[in-house]
């Protein structure tokens, strides 16, 4: 069976294809029944009967159907419609990593090239503390959704190859089961693998955003191969990256495992610390890059030892040493809150446990991420600083929704509604299990005129009338009510 743009498949309706890989095709397809969009990816004709073919695309949805992180892409559903395997994907509305590399250094500023290595550290160490590995970080596999006047999404997605870490490294076929320009040399020889194996692709991924280029640049896949093997890392100064990086380099791409990075994490941590040293030694950095980045790169020594750390958190080097941040990486419901994570502002996660995630940095429902405390100008503050009312909003996915603001008083004592709304369009008193209270919804004019909805949620029980909710997104109120209010865990 063709899938061609216009029909049904599996209730879906496919609108146009993304891309094509090796196991199959990607379609963007809208979903049966829930007002999205998702990316269907259907095994290819090719391999339809091939037993080991399914059972390598049954288990790409396995995996990552176990994986709830904001820098993964998440799987949503899976099946078979007329013989043919689907997986259904998050939908990410953006390029991957090699179209950005394609449109050249202007696209990749430093500050911009330390926040892709950034996140995707934090993708992978989250499938390492599962006891997975990626085995194929490349830039096609990362995906970066840019989002005007935010910062862009970086997620990792492909899990077709990716298997527990005592599983061998070559395929069934005897073949590599990776890309040579990024795999590392006991995965090419086949020896044990682990997640340093993961910590070399991303230093190879890291090279190529610094110069544009792979590092072991061959004209056939056995050159490449052989310089994997033997020859040492290329610094990537000598190719045209900013001063600071070659010993960034030189250690992820260590031939001896034992003498890379211990994880991810580690590598994103060294490459901030060489950006900052970039700057505060002066070094005229080699990529272009807009006027503004230099004063906003320019920061005192001890906010970029601050920086460093708090990033080493969040990718899971831990702060206890452990090489582990407990409840990272889970998805609501939670009901074990992470206090080391949440700091001075736990009290507020625990009256939500179902809303927010178990940790400032897991992802929670209908996939909010990123949450962070704020004031009332909306500007960050430190999470181990108690405030009279506390802040902390969260993104959503554009699914419909925008970002969560959870406001409560530290003193748990009542807030109660606004007499008047602006904007308002409706009202409601609801009533749940859970308790009671007051819901306002309307539409206002956001970033560019777009009209974006929002809802304002108070509560009259105990338990939480002390706090407030403010949801942005959808088109309209109404439209954000429906799609978010209905079946919200509160």
């Amino acid at each position: 069976m063709t899938v061609t743009d216009g029909m049904d498949f599996a209730g879906y309706r496919i609108e146009r294809r993304l891309g094509m890989g090796g196991m199959g095709t990607v379609f963007l397809a809208q979903h049966p029944r829930l007002p999205r969009k998702d990316a269907l990816k259907i095994l290819a004709d090719g391999h339809t009967g091939d037993p080991v073919f399914r059972a390598r695309f049954l288990r790409e949805a396995t995996i990552a159907a176990r994986l709830h992180h904001p820098n993964l892409v998440a799987v949503r559903d899976r099946g078979q419609h007329d013989g043919r395997l689907w997986i259904a994907m998050q939908y990410v509305d953006g390029v991957d990593l090699a179209q950005l590399i394609r449109r050249g250094p202007a696209a990749l500023p430093l500050d911009r090239v330390v926040r892709i290595v950034t996140e995707v550290a934090k993708g992978l160490d989250t499938l390492h503390r599962k006891g997975l590995l990626h085995r194929d970080v490349k830039p096609a596999n990362i995906l970066v959704a840019e989002q005007d006047g935010r910062q862009d999404r970086v997620l990792v997605t492909d899990f077709g190859i990716a298997r527990p870490t005592d599983e061998p490294t070559m395929s069934t076929g005897g073949g590599l089961s990776a890309t040579p320009a990024y795999a590392a040399p006991e995965q090419i020889s086949g020896g044990p693998v682990d997640h340093r194996t993961d910590v070399y692709a991303l230093g190879c991924v890291l090279y190529e955003l610094l110069t544009g280029s792979v590092p072991f640049a061959r004209d056939t896949p056995a050159a490449v191969i052989y310089a994997h093997l033997n020859e040492p890392p290329p610094p990537p100064e000598s190719a045209g990256a900013p001063p600071g990086f070659d010993e960034v380099i030189a250690t992820a791409l260590a031939k001896n495992p034992a003498d890379r990075f211990a994880s991810c994490g580690a590598l994103a941590a060294a490459v901030h610390a060489a950006a900052q040293s970039t700057v505060r030694l002066g070094a005229a950095p080699r990529l272009p890059r807009p006027a503004t980045r230099r004063r906003r790169l320019l920061i005192g020594s001890a906010l970029a030892v601050a920086l460093i750390a708090a990033t080493t958190a969040a990718v899971g080097l831990g702060r206890d040493g452990s090489g582990s941040s407990p409840n990272a990486t889970t998805l609501g419901p939670q009901t074990n809150v992470d206090a080391v994570s949440w700091g001075a502002y736990t009290y507020l996660a625990q009256a939500f446990p179902t809303l927010l995630p178990a940790s400032q940095f897991g992802t929670g429902y209908q996939e909010i991420w990123g949450c962070r405390p704020i004031d009332e100008n909306m500007r960050d503050v430190s999470v181990d600083v108690l405030v009279p009312t506390g802040r902390v909003v969260c993104n959503g996915n554009r699914e419909p929704v925008q970002t969560v603001e959870v406001v409560c008083n530290a003193d748990r004592s009542p807030i109660a509604p606004p007499v008047t709304f602006d904007r308002a369009e409706g009202d409601e008193q609801w009533t749940r299990p859970s308790g009671a209270g007051t819901l306002h919804w309307g539409t206002y004019l956001g970033y560019m005129s777009a009209e974006v909805g929002y809802l304002r949620l108070y509560f009259d029980d105990p338990g939480h009338d002390f706090c407030y909710i403010v949801v942005t997104g959808a088109p309209s109120g109404a439209d954000l009510r429906a799609r978010w209010w209905t079946e919200a865990p509160l």
